[in-house]
């Protein structure tokens, strides 16, 4: 499942990201990169200890944990702590690749298996050329160029790169999550089923306490206790 979650951030957080990552210590992406994606791989990335990454990233995930779309999408289990990554002049795309499966945490704090790639755009579209997110999915090819603040999330699994950038400068974050629900095709299947129970819920003729959305809603919570990995 490819999904477009619109404002995880609100105008003001993007602008204060931006803040702090206009005078960031940005260095070779590479460092990052596994042998084979390490040979793809030309952009810039933020050191995962530095005081600007941990700034921004605090203003991501606080902005994740009050979207109830992205919960109801990725029913996340573990998200690895946001990177964030600038495309531009000499240092402008990333070839095709393929995430690791599984993405180590530093300080020994554990692992995560990257069911879920997330790219949260911290740039608008009019500011560069080119940057387009290129995901292979079973529709064939799909691009992803988003507003600022916006996240698009996609299985793990996908090849995928970044179009070279031909003007200005593409700054965007990058994390992957590990869910309670390995399968994409249950995942997907109980993001729909939420989203048409949240439809009856509010509509006039059935609401909360109509016998059949009660129904439905058990259904769904038993098959998350089928499925479920916590």
């Amino acid at each position: 499942m490819l999904l477009h979650v619109r404002q995880v951030l609100t105008p003001d957080e993007v602008r204060q990201a931006r803040e702090i990552l206009s005078d960031a210590p940005w260095g070779d992406g590479r460092i990052t990169a596994g042998s084979q994606s390490a040979q793809a791989k030309n952009n810039e990335q933020l050191p995962e200890a530095c005081e600007a990454t941990r700034a921004v990233q605090q203003l991501l995930l606080r902005g994740l944990e009050r979207h109830p779309l992205f919960f109801s999408a990725a029913l996340p289990k573990q998200i690895s702590p946001p990177l964030f990554n600038r495309y531009g002049g000499s240092a402008n795309s990333f070839g095709n690749h393929v995430d690791s499966a599984v993405r180590y945490l530093g300080n020994g704090a554990g692992r995560v298996r990257t069911d879920i790639s997330c790219t949260l755009f911290l740039s608008n579209p009019a500011e560069y050329d080119g940057g387009e997110l290129m995901v292979e999915d079973t529709f064939g090819e799909q691009r992803v160029k988003l507003p600022a603040g916006d996240l698009v999330l996609y299985p793990g699994t996908s090849v995928h790169r970044v179009e070279p950038v031909t003007r200005g400068h593409r700054v965007a974050s990058y994390f992957w999550i590990q869910s309670m629900v390995r399968s994409d095709e249950q995942r997907r299947l109980l993001f729909d089923m939420d989203n048409h129970l949240r439809r009856l819920r509010s509509s006039a003729h059935l609401g909360e306490t109509d016998p059949s959305v009660i129904g439905l809603t058990s259904t769904y919570h038993n098959l998350l206790r089928l499925w479920l990995d916590v």
